[in-house]
């Protein structure tokens, strides 16, 4: 199978239901002004990093293995002495997906991973930024069955930010909703 032919269940869903429902919703006038998905960003700072040098390759790492794209070591801007911090140190990881890799990752992280979160009701409907933009908070690597328990030394968290093109947060919510995002009102059933 060439990748050229190759879709994303996610992506066909959101040219033939999501877009559809959403010119409907908000009465565009072309298709061109549907909210879409632009990229998925995750980024994860690791504590200890400064004392351990080795904890920035196991971010690095476990970034790689959950997102199949090659994550980056993100480092500091300027020295802070309290924290024994000086510029350029390695302090993080972070990777961006776009495309079929995004629409991969979205599909894993609603029907596999966030199941897995212990208590789980749904997440919360606040954390947009009134300009389309939503930033999901996971607490724990090893929610994502791609991490394997036993080889993980420490655990910590990560921020994912869905990027899109939406004008407001109603428009953000209404497209994220639609995809398959569980947000807390929905379970309301």
């Amino acid at each position: 199978m060439s990748t050229s032919t190759y879709k994303p269940r996610l992506q066909v869903k959101y040219a033939t239901e999501v877009a559809p429902a959403l010119m409907k919703k908000f009465s565009y006038k072309s298709v061109m002004q549907v909210p879409k998905l632009t990229k998925i960003c995750l980024n994860r700072g690791v504590n200890g990093a400064v004392a351990d040098k080795k904890l920035i390759d196991i971010a690095v790492d476990e970034l790689t293995t959950i997102t199949g794209q090659k994550a980056l070591a993100t480092r500091s801007k300027k020295d802070i002495s309290n924290f024994k911090l000086r510029k350029n140190m390695p302090i993080g990881a972070r990777v961006t997906l776009r495309g079929v890799k995004m629409y991969e990752f979205l599909d894993r992280l609603i029907a596999a991973s966030l199941p897995r979160v212990r208590d789980f009701k749904g997440i919360s409907e606040k954390a947009f930024d009134g300009r389309g933009n939503y930033t999901l908070g996971v607490t724990e690597q090893i929610i994502f069955p791609e991490i394997d328990i036993d080889k993980v030394s420490k655990i910590t968290g990560m921020d994912i930010t869905f990027v899109t093109t939406a004008n407001n947060n109603e428009e953000a919510y209404e497209l994220l909703k639609e995809l398959g995002m569980p947000f807390k009102n929905m379970k309301k059933d």
